[in-house]
């Protein structure tokens, strides 16, 4: 219902309440049955086990636990149980999902924070007596009561209200204070920053007091409809989640084909279907890159340690590419792009606009310092304040002139006030003079209401009669003012030779020398006009959602530079007219949106992301939550962020610096590019497993490798150097170049051809060392029985020697091959020792691969034998051939680029 909307009266008729006596214990165990607590509810979570179940969803685990099973099954029913290929399959399976389990951090979070933030306690007018009671026994109807420094624990509908000013930042993105209404009816479509005569549930009341009669808990509360759409609104998979799961799909369908072929022609030759099934098993696992989701994510773990130590805190793993494939920032302004400080930054005479260290300066700010309530004291020669944002603005801006409020105070004694209020939009002090002889009355407030009582000027320290002349040209400097979007304040004064409160208090705003206006704005952060500069130039559009006033909105985007000639700002009330449609077609046009409510933001989030947008949300209100759930990526405030942001954010930055998100995207940039380096360079390695067995069997040669060979080269010799990859600096024009469309494959830009041809030399290389180790070392005569095409059953002979250079041939020519990946760079350019961690890895690898090979019980287990030195030389000269070739490549595309 549109509370907002009906009179005071109609509203407590509605919800059967008296003011004056509150709810009985009859009714409100009545309502308490029919409405529940008035607390937030809770999605629930996954638990432990069905988090472990959800990581065997991926399609090349998927094929790889039927391997296992299936080469267990066939073992059996063929008289030859092998455990250890199965055994070992699903080991490396269970690893896998354990560290994906490690790494989940999706629970929702987000609404516990939102329990945290309802009021622990509210008083409450029940039985015609006022008590305090825990907020989450309010129901509908209660009667509530508000005074300074509560937290509103319900949606309330306000009754009476003096002076009452709320702080709303947090639920609107409204800037500044919200002074409300009791008496106002609003429109029914009224915007949440607009219902002037409603407080919310989670708000603060700053200034003055009144009286509410609840209209909404729980759930049914502005702060409930966000956290539904948070327990609704599902988190979109990063880009990286969707090209790895691409990627596995295809490398998934490519093995069961392969697979499938290779199995068709043992047949054909006469093979025993047996082996071939276990052939066919190896060329499954030859082809899936097992470690690859453990090296991604221990990638994106040292991503996160790099980035925590740049203040941006890494919530969920898979999201720290996400920013580097941004192509959209949504940005709220207040305390985001905004200092979330109010501050004067202009003051103006009659006459013209004046420096803020002058002598008018000092007259002006001290008069608006006096009729302030705001509190200052000094702690290590620097002000503290406390009390109304618009009067700690007056009064440090007093401070900085010079005039300090205590002292002030202590010399001009105020005597009497007339508070501020909605109806006169004034207030005003009266101050007796040091000597007390005479006194002077001071007014504050907006200009539209203040100049009517003015009848001099206060020019070049002197009182003068305002003409007509005078007036307008005050009016032209405040419509200047507020034009830039400033928080206009005037100031006059009233010299008082005697004061009686009976006889003078109500001629106090009438007869008043004008001084002049101060106007105010909540100033942008100084480093983020260069942040936008450099989000521009990375091809990211910076887009400004606000709850702030449009004219507030413009000026600070246009400072910015969000705003630009080329694109618009629109209102809430224009986008509510929208269709989803027209808004999806005409999104782009903008990157100012004022005035808006949180289903607004997460319309706008969304509205990006069908044009194929990669959106990441900054913000730290509740209100901003939701869409920061629903974006790619979401941004919170470590600093000013509520708990409801954080939680529902993906990063949080924790100091609060928009420029925080530069580095943040240039780091995830670097870590995709660091990804893609390590996708290349373990799926070339699998080719050329693949082009090693399949090419064998096509020229009728024993299988070269089997499955625990393979499963080694696959998880131990070419892990560490992907992982080693991970830490490669970002490329120096990185930040220059456009973002990662999201759809755009994870093998574009020649990427998958390339890796074709390296798996092909790598194949070749490891396939020369089989032939070599058959014709040569091997001494059954089965080669001479294959050149000569004489009957041969090769599945009944094991090639020890030739069978054990092609698995060191394979894992050493990997490891030379992942110093190419490195860079499109020669080695000579950028050095061969400035990745240490790479070297480091190499030498832990090919010390590994000789002791499997050198020491027995290890060479039985993965059914090699020792080499000799010159089997050995002969290895490292096949296996370091990738380098030689990838150089003369890579020497020959530089100078064609040049």
């Amino acid at each position: 219902m549109h509370w907002h909307s009906i009179s005071i009266e109609d509203t407590l008729r509605e919800l059967k309440a008296d003011v004056n006596q509150g709810l009985i214990q009859e009714d409100i165990l009545e309502r308490q049955r029919l409405y529940g607590r008035n607390i937030i509810d809770a999605k629930k979570g996954k638990n432990l086990l069905q988090k472990f179940l959800a990581q065997f969803a991926d399609f090349m685990i998927i094929i790889l636990v039927c391997a296992a099973i299936l080469s267990l099954v066939v073992s059996y029913l063929d008289g030859k149980l092998d455990l250890v290929d199965p055994i070992i399959i699903l080991m490396i399976i269970i690893l896998n999902a354990f560290l994906g389990v490690l790494q989940e951090t999706k629970a929702e979070k987000a609404l516990e924070a939102l329990k945290k933030m309802s009021a622990p306690s509210a008083h409450v007018l029940r039985d015609n007596i006022v008590t305090e009671i825990h907020s989450s026994d309010l129901v509908p109807g209660d009667i509530v009561i508000l005074e300074t420094g509560s937290f509103v624990p319900a949606d309330c509908r306000l009754v009476h209200a003096v002076n009452l000013r709320v702080e709303e930042a947090s639920l609107t993105g409204e800037s500044h204070p919200v002074e409300k209404n009791a008496g106002i009816i609003l429109l029914p479509d009224s915007n949440l920053a607009d219902r002037i005569n409603m407080v919310m549930a989670t708000s603060t009341v700053l200034y003055g007091r009144g009286v509410g009669i609840v209209v909404a808990t729980g759930m049914d509360t502005q702060v409930g409809h966000i956290a539904r759409m948070i327990m609704e609104d599902d988190t979109p998979d990063t880009p990286l989640q969707k090209r790895l799961a691409r990627t596995g799909k295809v490398l998934g369908i490519a093995a069961l084909l392969i697979c499938g072929l290779v199995f068709v022609i043992g047949i054909y030759k006469d093979l025993p279907p047996f082996d071939m099934f276990m052939t066919s098993v190896s060329l499954a696992v030859a082809a899936i890159p097992e470690g690859l989701p453990a090296i991604v994510t221990i990638m994106l773990s040292l991503g996160v340690q790099r980035m925590a130590k740049k203040n941006a805190v890494i919530r969920k793993l898979p999201a720290v590419e996400t920013l580097g494939s941004a192509t959209v920032i949504c940005s709220d302004k207040t305390g985001t792009l905004t200092q979330n400080v109010m501050t004067v930054t202009e003051i103006s005479s009659v006459d013209n606009k004046e420096e803020m260290k002058s002598n008018f300066a000092f007259f002006l700010l001290s008069h608006a310092a006096l009729c302030s309530d705001a509190l200052v004291q000094e702690e290590h020669n620097l002000p503290v304040l406390n009390g109304e944002p618009t009067e700690k603005a007056l009064v440090l801006a007093a401070y900085n002139c010079g005039a300090y409020k205590p002292d002030l105070d202590s010399m001009y004694r105020r005597i009497y006030e007339i508070p501020f209020d909605s109806t006169r939009k004034l207030m005003t002090t009266v101050h007796e003079s040091p000597d007390a002889s005479s006194y002077r009355s001071v007014t504050k407030g907006a200009y539209d209401f203040l100049i009517e009582g003015c009848s001099h000027i206060y020019r070049n320290g002197k009182q003068q009669p305002m003409t007509t002349r005078d007036k307008n040209k005050i009016n032209a400097l405040n419509s200047a003012m507020t034009g830039r979007a400033l928080r206009v304040i005037a100031v006059a004064y009233k010299n008082l030779s005697k004061f009686y409160v009976k006889a003078d208090s109500s001629k106090l705003e009438n007869n008043l020398t004008f001084i002049g206006l101060i106007g105010m704005i909540d100033p942008p952060r100084e480093e983020v006009k260069g942040a936008v500069g450099i989000c521009r130039q990375a091809g990211i559009k910076p887009v400004m959602i606000t709850g702030d006033h449009i004219l507030t909105a413009k000026a600070i985007a246009k400072e910015l530079g969000i705003l630009t000639p080329q694109t618009e700002a629109i209102t809430s009330e224009e986008l509510s007219k929208m269709s989803t449609k027209r808004l999806n077609d005409t999104i782009g046009r903008f990157s100012v949106f004022a005035r808006v409510s949180p289903e607004h933001k997460v319309r706008i989030v969304k509205a990006y992301q069908s044009r194929g947008e990669v959106v990441a949300m900054t913000g730290d209100g509740v209100n901003d939550a939701p869409a920061l759930k629903a974006a790619d990526i979401g941004c919170a405030m470590g600093i000013t962020g509520t708990d409801v942001a954080k939680n529902a954010s993906d990063m949080i930055l924790t100091d609060d610096n928009f420029a925080t998100i530069v580095s943040a995207v240039q780091e995830g940039r670097g870590i995709y590019e660091n990804i893609r380096k390590a996708v290349h360079f373990l799926l070339s390695s699998n080719i050329g497993e693949i082009l090693t067995i399949f090419v064998a069997i096509l020229l009728g040669l024993p299988t070269p490798l089997v499955a625990v060979q393979l499963l080694w080269v696959n998880l131990v010799t070419d892990s560490l150097p992907a992982i080693s990859l991970g830490v490669e600096p970002a490329s120096k024009d990185i930040m220059k170049r456009k973002p990662i469309s999201p759809n755009k494959g994870m093998f574009a830009d020649g990427l998958a051809l390339q890796i074709i041809i390296e798996g092909i030399l790598i194949g070749s290389l490891a396939l020369c060392a089989f032939v070599i180790g058959i014709k040569y070392y091997d001494t059954s005569g089965l080669y001479n029985s294959l050149i000569h095409h004489e009957a041969t059953n090769t599945a009944t002979y094991t090639p020890w020697v030739g069978r054990t250079m092609c698995f060191a041939v394979l894992s050493l020519s990997q490891l030379f091959h992942s110093f190419n990946m490195r860079s499109n760079r020669s080695l000579s350019e950028i050095g061969i020792l400035t990745n240490s961690k790479l070297v480091i890895s190499f030498i832990i690898c090919a010390l590994l691969q000789i002791v499997v090979i050198s020491i027995a019980p290890l060479a039985n287990i993965f059914q090699v034998v020792p080499l000799n030195l010159r089997q050995w030389a002969l290895v490292i000269l096949l296996s370091i051939t990738p380098i030689v070739v990838v150089e003369i490549q890579k020497k020959i595309n530089n100078k064609i680029r040049t």
